[in-house]
């Protein structure tokens, strides 16, 4: 398994041998994301041949690391430049990655077992409750108008409603004629959302109120 299959002259059974090692690892992490995450098919479809991509360069620079590692690093993390990407994305990537360095280098073995196990690991570890995010915790923007005092004007709502809540930003809206204020908090109980939300509104005229996930909130921003 820890030995390469290439020898000091690649043959094309060699090679064949590789590139097809490559094509099953990127096709397993491909189908483990499909799996695991929400992702675009073009995606997937890269995701499957980046392995093959990188054990080819890596034969191309005759088994040169540094260099093989360079170079595909760069191609691969160019879709990064217009898309925002999530650390899952950047996650699977490497793993790619690495088992098409795994292959370019002829550790054929070596690379399909590392993919059956990582991928497992994977889904074992996307799947435990343990990690998964805390359904009760929330980012609220609320909008005053600047006579309002806003440091201390919603502390007994976030005292009954929240276990925990803490101002996050705070910024002038409608050329300074208001305020917009970011809270992170963490419900007491999520049925008790649009109570909480109500009574914001009576304390602040009525004007908007956005609460949502964390993640949701902040890309709005």
């Amino acid at each position: 398994m820890f030995s390469s299959i290439l020898g000091s002259a690649a043959t094309m059974s060699q090679v064949a041998v590789c590139f097809s090692a490559s094509l099953v690892c990127g096709l397993l992490c491909a189908f483990t994301y499909r799996y695991c995450e929400n992702t675009s098919k073009n995606f997937l479809t890269a995701l499957a041949v980046l392995p093959a991509i990188v054990m080819m360069v890596i034969l191309m620079v005759n088994g040169n690391l540094g260099v093989g590692v360079a170079v595909a690093g760069s191609f691969s993390l160019v879709r990064f430049r217009s898309l925002p990407g999530r650390a899952s994305d950047i996650v699977i990537i490497f793993l790619a990655m690495g088992l098409g360095l795994c292959t370019g280098m002829g550790y054929v073995y070596f690379a399909l077992a590392s993919a059956v196990i990582m991928c497992l690991l994977y889904v074992l570890i996307s799947k435990l409750p343990l990690l998964s995010e805390n359904t009760a915790y929330r980012s609220i923007r609320i909008t005053i108008p600047e006579d309002l005092e806003y440091t201390e004007v919603f502390a007994d709502i976030f005292n009954k409603y929240t276990s925990k809540a803490e101002e996050h930003a705070v910024r002038t809206i409608n050329l300074g004629t208001m305020y917009q204020v970011t809270y992170d908090i963490v419900l007491k109980n999520t049925a008790d959302e649009k109570q909480m939300i109500d009574e914001i509104r009576v304390r602040n005229g009525n004007l908007p109120v956005i609460c949502g996930r964390a993640a949701t909130a902040a890309a709005e921003l």
